[in-house]
């Protein structure tokens, strides 16, 4: 038997990083791709895996994943994304809003599209990293929950578009995660403020726990679809109703 390749975008930190180790684990090859060309070399070398400079926004980097990715994937895992900023509509930044479109949407969407014939040939899977923010707008996140919300509608018809086609589609949106670099970008390395997001919260989900529902995802038998993942920690009933332990 051939060995299964799995490509993972956003792999430089956090869920990305964090799903390319538990896919290798599995005995995925595991193509790595980011922006960051030392720590995806890092990380390739440590799980054995291949990595590929990649900026899902910009159509050249994606021509070379997809080449580099050859003529069969098993699995997509399309991480790149993230978020930036709390600002209100009223005072929106803009050219962070276009950002966060770039790369989790429109990056998500030719991550896609470059690989598709690749994963229909392996009968593969496509796994995208969205959201709870897709299910439920909160102040201060018009444009995370927005572009998340834009990456659902995508999955849902990409799900009826290849209806009658070996190819699994699926999503995974988690709740609230403490990973290594997710909130501190998103307050621009504000590292106290970042850190304020788990104030008081005991047991916030980790990237690792993540990783291991992306694997449950994409290696589940090819007749089974989980065409939505929902995980949050149990502290964490709605993005506005978290159980938060005093910290004094």
């Amino acid at each position: 038997m051939s060995t299964r390749i799995a490509v993972v975008t956003g792999a430089s930190s956090g869920i990305g990083r964090a799903t390319a180790r538990r896919l290798a684990q599995d005995g995925f090859e595991v193509i790595c791709a980011a922006r960051r060309t030392d720590r995806i070399e890092e990380l390739a070398r440590e799980i054995g895996g291949r990595a590929v400079t990649c900026d899902v926004t910009r159509p050249e980097d994606i021509a070379r994943l997809a080449e580099a990715a050859g003529d069969r994937v098993d699995v997509l895992v399309a991480n790149a994304g993230g978020a930036l900023g709390t600002d209100y509509v009223a005072q929106a930044d803009f050219a962070e809003w276009r950002t966060m479109y770039d790369t989790n949407v429109i990056g998500v969407a030719a991550s896609i599209q470059a690989l598709l014939p690749a994963l229909t040939r392996a009968h593969g899977v496509i796994v995208t990293v969205g959201s709870v923010a897709a299910l439920t707008a909160y102040e201060g996140g018009a444009g995370y929950c927005g572009v998340k919300a834009a990456v659902r509608s995508m999955m849902q018809s990409l799900r009826l578009e290849l209806w009658d086609q070996p190819v699994r589609v699926c999503e995974v949106d988690p709740g609230m995660v403490k990973s290594d670099e997710f909130s501190l970008v998103r307050f621009h390395g504000d590292r106290e403020r970042a850190e304020q997001v788990y104030a008081g919260v005991r047991q916030p989900l980790t990237q690792e726990d993540i990783a291991d529902c992306i694997a449950y995802a994409a290696t589940v038998p090819e007749h089974v679809n989980i065409d939505q993942l929902v995980v949050r920690p149990r502290a964490q009933a709605a993005a506005h109703k978290v159980f938060r332990e005093p910290t004094d």
